[in-house]
């Protein structure tokens, strides 16, 4: 059993209060994120009341990603939001002001684009990766670009 196999139990009661479109979008943001990243591990949130993903890190995790199902739609999200690079101007979260969290919104019936979450899913993993001097430096680059 692998840590994406462990929760199905969880995230089959988590889901079985949402409508059936809502729940088959998590499943495909699901397979998604499985697909841009395996190494990720899989865990329901009870306390946030969604799927959130840590990468392992040498002897500690970091989380930096989630799927968070609502009764109108599902957010697939990602902590480092503000450092992904989004040129297309996709990601949501911004008009809110959020510090530093940015997602993608799905509404029922609405497809996940595998390669745009799937390449924001591998960023996040690879800015999860780089040390604090790393992502601050990405964050001066990425405000610099912004403005000029």
């Amino acid at each position: 059993m692998t840590d994406l196999d462990a929760p199905a139990l969880e995230i089959d009661q988590l889901l079985a209060e949402y409508p059936t479109a809502i729940a088959a979008s998590v499943q495909e943001c699901r397979r998604v994120v499985r697909n841009a990243a395996p190494e990720l591990i899989e865990r329901v949130r009870p306390g946030w009341r969604l799927i959130g993903y840590d990468v392992r890190i040498g002897r500690r995790s970091v989380y930096l990603a989630w799927i968070w199902p609502q009764f109108e739609h599902v957010h697939l999200g990602w902590q480092v939001g503000t450092l992904l690079r989004d040129p297309r101007g996709l990601l949501g979260g911004a008009h809110e002001h959020l510090k530093k969290v940015r997602y993608l919104t799905f509404e029922p019936g609405k497809r996940v684009d595998p390669r745009a979450a799937g390449a924001f899913t591998r960023e996040a993993v690879d800015i999860a990766m780089m040390s604090r001097g790393e992502r601050e430096l990405l964050a001066h680059s990425r405000q610099t670009t912004h403005r000029g």
